[in-house]
């Protein structure tokens, strides 16, 4: 029987990404980027509804395109990048803080691991206003 299941998801977030740039836990209660977390949660479990996205168990690419006005600060690459990944993986097993407060978005995972992460990409483009498109995908195995 053919794998029905989505094999890739795209979706957009308004407002600038969480970023990882400490040992403090992105899920804990009242951290400073808990409205970012949140958001992103928001988006991926709306589109992950959507497409009957299941999280992916094998090799996963990750493509993440930065949009924002000219000469706005942001973030380096790389702490963008760990913050999106670590809210976009399955959160249960690698948080060992209460996680109550995020309610069922606990629950929203993309991927299981980021050592599934085999591909990564991120491209910062022009525009009026702060938002990020996000891809994740399977990368096909050859068996």
């Amino acid at each position: 029987m053919p794998d029905t299941r989505t094999l890739a998801l795209s979706f957009e977030v308004t407002g600038p990404p969480p970023v990882k740039t400490e040992a403090l836990s992105l899920f804990a209660a009242g951290h400073r980027q808990a409205n970012r977390v949140r958001t992103l949660l928001e988006a991926a479990c709306l589109a992950a509804q959507h497409s009957g996205w299941t999280p992916l168990t094998g090799p996963v690419e990750l493509d993440v395109t930065l949009r924002r006005p000219p000469g706005q600060r942001t973030a380096d690459a790389s702490t963008v990048l760990g913050g999106v990944c670590a809210v976009l993986q399955e959160k249960r097993r690698v948080a060992s803080t209460g996680m109550t407060h995020l309610g069922v978005l606990v629950d929203v995972a993309l991927y299981i691991d980021d050592r599934q992460l085999h591909r990564i990409s991120y491209r910062e483009e022009p525009a009026e206003d702060t938002s990020y498109l996000v891809r994740v995908s399977a990368i096909p195995t050859t068996d």
